[in-house]
């Protein structure tokens, strides 16, 4: 029984909250102190304006195109939502393994996970509307949970497919 508890402990719990205080962490960092702008702009995106000039969209009340961000600006908004997506698929996984550890049920563990993903990304999208200088949106909880449904089927097909 111990045994048990120490792997459960050390293998689905701990990777599970470690994943939860990063989250944490990193929502209450400012726009500022995460932003990778700068790298970008030392380098040569030449080859982003010409392959994406053509993309332009809304993402909440932003228009998102190279006619209204410098293209640093638009590889990072490219790159921060890319971020989210795994980011929270991570967490999908991670809450998935917790779960079915204890229940022994893809569908029990996929509705809880998926469940979890929706809480936890509204939670951190309102804690961040509460920082100077960061925004909560509906837009980015929608996308962590599509990173969760990415994330979980990909997960369940790699288990099965190595019998993990």
């Amino acid at each position: 029984m111990l045994k048990q508890t120490k792997e459960f402990l050390l293998f689905y719990l701990s990777p599970f909250v470690f994943w939860v205080a990063l989250i944490y962490y990193s929502s209450s960092q400012s726009f500022e102190d995460q932003t990778v702008e700068p790298l970008l702009a030392g380098g040569n995106l030449t080859w982003i304006s010409d392959w994406f000039s053509w993309v332009s969209f809304y993402y909440g009340d932003t228009l998102v195109s190279l006619e209204t961000r410098t293209t640093a600006e638009f590889a990072e908004f490219f790159i921060r939502k890319g971020a989210h997506l795994a980011v929270f698929g991570i967490l999908a996984i991670l809450a998935f393994r917790l779960v079915y550890v204890v229940y022994r049920s893809n569908k029990t563990a996929v509705i809880s996970s998926l469940s979890f993903v929706l809480l936890y990304a509204s939670v951190d999208e309102f804690r961040q509307s509460l920082h100077p200088g960061r925004s909560g949106m509906v837009e980015d909880v929608i996308l962590n949970v599509v990173g969760g449904i990415i994330a979980l089927p990909i997960f369940i097909w790699a288990k099965k497919r190595w019998r993990c």
